[in-house]
């Protein structure tokens, strides 16, 4: 199992700061959120990738529905030949309570679900390269040979983590057709929430099925106490008994304010969990 460290707030200084710092502990991971208005994930990930030389940089997550997918192909791209190939995507139709409506962003969970699919199908075609073409019910897109930017060094593409909400056939069919899943499950008050660990083990004969043995990454969140190795190191078993191949330690409820930060420090300093490492 691998270890990342979501950054819940803070600018891209802080980005590159506590990247730097949390490679310098061992975690394997650093992602940001992306925000409909606020802080530029890629903006801070390219601070991030200048600090750094080997912890993997991404997003957690990416709602592709609200974005121009060329632009995110760009982004991402560009990142990956800077970073040395060690760029990750993290996408989904994202929380609607974060500023879709006040920006006037598609709300409905259908088209959304839609224009994530051809933004998915527009990034991962752009990455092939040229002569490239899409004719979608939202995008239409045309071969274009003006100064197209360096393929991804990672290939066959950037690793593209998606949610899935289980047992959705639609939604899990596009998870697993990329490189990751994101377990998700809608709750009995009708809201998206993470999945169990029984709950994603209930999802691995599908998994194992549509996946055979290629390569396939099984990420989840949460939070692990430091400087306690048995409590974190039961937390995480849990889920890599589960099949998780990635845990991020996702501090959302902590305040953006210097107390704040300075637990979050201390969080990256204490070190992932260490569970068979």
């Amino acid at each position: 199992m691998k270890f990342g460290f979501v950054l819940p707030f803070g600018d891209a200084r802080t980005a590159a700061l506590l990247a730097t710092e949390a490679e310098a502990s061992g975690w394997d991971g650093f992602f940001v959120w992306e925000p409909v208005w606020g802080v530029d994930a890629w903006v801070s990930l390219t601070a991030a990738a200048l600090r750094t030389e080997r912890i993997r940089l991404g997003t957690m997550l990416t709602p592709l529905s609200r974005m121009r997918p060329w632009k995110l192909a760009s982004e991402a791209a560009t990142l990956d030949n800077l970073s040395g190939g060690r760029v990750t995507i993290a996408v989904g139709l994202g929380a609607t309570d974060t500023g879709f409506t006040q920006f006037g962003e598609v709300t409905d969970r259908r088209t959304r679900a839609e224009l994530l699919d051809e933004g998915l199908a527009i990034v991962t075609g752009l990455w092939r390269g040229q002569p490239f073409a899409f004719d979608g019910r939202h995008y239409h897109v045309q071969p274009c040979d003006f100064q197209p930017p360096p393929p991804p060094v990672q290939q066959p593409r950037i690793p593209i983590w998606v949610v899935g909400a289980w047992p959705a056939e639609r939604s899990m069919r596009r998870a697993l057709r990329y490189d990751g899943l994101i377990p998700s499950v809608r709750g009995a008050d009708g809201a998206m929430r993470q999945a169990t660990p029984d709950e994603l083990r209930s999802m691995q004969p599908t998994i194992a099925e549509r996946r055979g043995d290629t390569p396939y990454d099984i990420v989840v969140e949460g939070t692990t106490p430091p400087g306690d190795d048995t409590a974190a190191a039961a937390a995480v078993r849990a889920w890599a008994d589960a099949g998780a191949t990635w845990f991020n330690e996702a501090m959302w409820a902590t305040p953006p304010t210097p107390d704040g930060l300075a637990g979050l420090r201390a969080r990256i300093a204490s070190g992932p969990p260490r569970v068979g490492r």
